[in-house]
């Protein structure tokens, strides 16, 4: 619970920072990183996911997972540009506290999800003089593997990737705040719109019949 604070907090003081009148950033307009008037440019993105997946009877995002990819904006506007990335994304859950399954008697004493998908996000971005520019879209993900592990006192269960969708689509919003020249940090939630997976695959001892993704991202952002 304490991470999931500290993330929503991050992420608030992101918003927060690009919502500032543009006179907070500087005295005057020579004080302003001059934008590239290049239709197009790209980047590079190193970060990680902070996720969970909602469902399955743990709260909190305590899997951390690889996000790293490319990126490409193209500008639509003097203010607006869309984008489009390419990234290699770790997802899953994990659960450490000891609790009850559905059966009498027998209690899960560790779990976890690892998720790894190609993801492509598409963006509609706002910019502010100073670069710092927010974002929302969709992304679509298609899954390369995936692991379950659940242990009990009694059992361990392991199930292979056809028990999750091959193809997960999520709703995206982030924001992306300008350091210097064309580095830039990047905090972003995203949520699946559809099911990861329903409960004709889920062991109904260990969650609820419908799955979904769940992550906050925190990234840094070179563009070029």
């Amino acid at each position: 619970m304490v991470k999931n604070r500290i993330l929503v907090a991050l992420f608030a003081c992101c918003v927060a920072f690009l919502s500032f009148p543009k006179n907070s950033f500087a005295q005057n307009p020579g004080d302003y990183y001059i934008e590239d008037p290049h239709t197009f440019y790209g980047g590079l993105l190193l970060g990680a996911n902070f996720t969970q997946v909602d469902g399955d009877s743990y709260a909190g995002y305590h899997k951390v997972g690889l996000n790293v990819g490319g990126i490409m904006y193209a500008r639509l506007a003097e203010h607006v540009a869309a984008s489009l990335e390419l990234l290699f994304s770790q997802k899953g859950s994990r659960g450490h506290k000891v609790q009850e399954s559905g059966n009498v008697g027998e209690f899960i004493q560790k779990y976890r999800i690892d998720l790894n998908y190609a993801e492509i996000p598409i963006q509609i971005n706002y910019f502010d003089k100073r670069r710092s520019h927010f974002g929302a879209g969709f992304s679509y993900s298609q899954l390369i593997s995936s692991k379950e592990i659940i242990q009990t006192n009694l059992r361990s269960v392991g199930t292979d990737s056809l028990k999750f969708r091959k193809a997960d689509l999520n709703f995206v919003l982030g924001g992306n705040l300008h350091l210097v020249k064309g580095l830039f940090l990047n905090l972003r939630f995203q949520y699946s719109l559809f099911p990861i997976r329903t409960k004709e695959n889920i062991n109904m001892d260990f969650g609820r019949a419908e799955q979904y993704n769940n992550l906050f991202t925190l990234r840094l952002m070179y563009l070029f």
